[in-house]
Parts: C-alpha cells; structure tokens; sequence
C-alpha cells in the first residue's frame, strides 16, 4: 500500500500554492508535514484525499492513478483543527457513522466506538450531543470518528491545536501506536518541530510550497541540508550569522574565532554562513572554547521555566532561549556564549557544508 504524488502541482487563481512535489508514503507510516502558517501543508493533504485535482502532475494509490477519483469513492479519513460533528447526533452516533456506511455488525461498531471513546476519553459523553461538548471534546470526537473508519489514508491537518497541553501530550504518545496498529498511512500536520521530534516516523519540511527534505524525522532535524529547512525545523527559527573561513580557522563577528578541525577543516577558504539554534545561547559560559558575543537586548519574553531573549547583534536578530526567570533590562548590552559544537555551516546559496559537530555525535 502506497501513495505517490508524482509531480503534483496547485495553483490557485493563476498563483502557485504548491510547486512540482514528488513523494512517496509507505503502508503503515507516520508522516509529519511540518512547516508554518501558508506553507502549503493543508494544500498537499488536500491533493492527497482527492478534495482538489492538482494542475499538473499525478496522485497513485496502490499504483494505481487516481488523480480525478473524488474523495467519496477512496479509503480516506481527514480531520482538521477546526472540527466537523454531526450536531444531531449523539457522541455514540457520530463516532459510529462510517462504521455504519461501512456496513459493519452492531458488535463490531460496538466494540470500535467503546475503544476509539477510551482513548479519545469520551467514555461518558457518548448519550451527549457535540453542542453538549466543550471544543477539545468536540475535536476528540472528531477525531475518534476517523480512527474507526479503517482508512487506507489518515490525514490530520493540526488535530490537536485546540486540545488542553495535559490531553495534547498524551494523544501525542498514543496517536503513534494507534497508527502502527492499524497499518494506514498516516499524515500529520503541525507547525511545531516539537511535535514532530514527539511523534517521530518521518518529516517532509515545507517552505513557500515546496518540500525543501524529506526522510526520518531525527535525521532531517539533525542534518538538515540547506538553511531553510533547518529554519523551518526550529521554534523559534535558527539563527545566523555570515562568517569566514581562513587557514585553520572560522572567523566569526565581535572578533570572535574558533579552530576549523574535522570537516570544518576541509572547507575552501571564503564566506560561509554559521546557523546555530535559539537553545544553544547561553548567558554563562559552560565550555572553555565557547565563542562570545556582544549584543543588544532588545525584548524579553518569560515563558515560566523559560526565558526568551530577542537580540540585536549589529542589525542581525536573534533569539536566545534561556533556562529559567532571568533579570534582565530591556535595552541593555548583554553578552552570549555559543559552542562552536552547536554551529551548523551552510554555503551562500544556503546549502549544507558541514553539520554541527553534536549533531553527528547524536
């Protein structure tokens, strides 16, 4: 069981929403499309359901072409953020409808919908009307619906966005092994990296409508291979800095250097640019070769256990995520540590030349 997208596009209103895209998706999968708002993620889940006919290109399912096969008549199942229930119907009723279409026995649907209503924890609401629900009820029975209807393809387009941070991380833990279960492939949407990394299986990074990498989740966030997709794999963004390379060293901003050893001495002499993540500034130095520079702090965000720091960094911005509630004045210099371990070194036009040294450690 497979779904290939072989050079789909979309365009809307003459204006391209998603350029040329081949991919495929393996029978028993978990997909994560992962960039942010506009990105194209809803765009592509709708070329794979069948909801939209791409402009160019094929959509294959089990190798067979079924790009001008309406939704109605494939094995799919779609649940968005913004969740869809039957109001005249009981939470029971809802949950059993494509069970029903399906044809299965009483039993059967009995069975499913007590199981999907456990997980979802639904138990006690399953006499109630979705009117009767709160909205992270009403989204959990959403997507309880989808997961008895024993499609082929699972699409989840930020099912859990309006779900409580208690019920989202532990959906996030089950939502995988349900899917290893059923042997669908499954695809989910999400604009956080975290969330990717926490239901694993594979990522495609999307940018602008196009997917810039595609493969297992841990090796597209540790080896990303250009600039925007290790952007895009980061919350906040990573950051940047333009650096040079010359002899046995890397010459960074602020007068600041450190040696070029392993691959990073194999780099040609010239202009790099240095990416490194928000969690890797530090406020204290912790290594005795940790690269310093000055900046300007420009705001502060306190998230709890958090710290997010904005920095001026002679007219480059970057943001730092710092450990803990910090003291800090708005405005004033302030000096951060960075291990040159942490710096990914990409070329001009954005490529990879060379992952952070930690990242190959991993």
């Amino acid at each position: 069981m497979t779904l290939q997208l072989d050079g789909v596009t979309k365009l809307v209103n003459g204006q391209v929403h998603i350029h040329e895209t081949d991919l495929t998706l393996e029978k028993g999968t978990m997909n994560v499309l992962l960039g942010p708002t506009l990105s194209g993620k809803t765009s592509l889940m709708r070329l794979m359901a069948g909801l939209d006919r791409p402009a160019a290109g094929r959509v294959l399912w089990q190798g067979d072409d079924v790009t001008g096969v309406p939704v109605q008549r494939r094995g799919v199942a779609m649940v968005y953020q913004q969740f869809i229930n039957y109001p005249a119907m009981t939470v029971y009723d809802n949950i059993a409808s494509p069970m029903r279409l399906l044809g299965k026995t009483k039993a059967e649907i009995d069975a499913a919908v007590h199981k999907a209503a456990d997980l979802m924890k639904l138990t006690p609401m399953l006499q109630r009307k979705p009117l009767e629900l709160s909205g992270g009820q009403q989204q959990r029975c959403a997507l309880a619906r989808a997961l008895v209807k024993d499609a082929g393809l699972v699409l989840l387009d930020e099912p859990l966005a309006n779900l409580d941070y208690k019920l989202r991380e532990e959906l996030r833990v089950e939502i995988p092994k349900i899917f290893e279960e059923s042997g669908a492939i499954f695809v989910y949407a999400t604009t956080e990296p975290e969330e990717a990394l926490l239901l694993g299986g594979s990522t495609a990074t999307l940018w602008e409508g196009r997917i810039t990498q595609f493969g297992p989740t841990p090796e597209v966030y540790r080896n990303p291979q250009d600039a925007t997709t290790a952007r895009v794999f980061s919350d906040p963004p990573m950051n940047f800095l333009r650096i040079s390379k010359a002899g046995p060293k890397l010459l960074f901003g602020d007068g600041q250097s450190c040696p070029a050893t392993g691959r990073l001495g194999e780099l040609d002499d010239g202009r790099y640019l240095a990416g490194f993540r928000p969690n890797h500034l530090e406020l204290d130095q912790h290594v005795p070769d940790a690269l310093e520079f000055n900046c300007n702090l420009a705001v502060t965000e306190i998230t709890g256990s958090e710290t997010f720091v904005h920095l001026d960094h002679h007219g480059e911005r970057w943001v730092g995520v710092i450990h803990g509630v910090r003291d800090l004045t708005i405005g004033d210099p302030l000096t951060v540590h960075l291990d040159p371990a942490h710096v990914y070194i990409f070329a001009d036009d954005g490529a990879l030349v060379a992952p952070a040294a930690y990242a190959q450690a991993a």
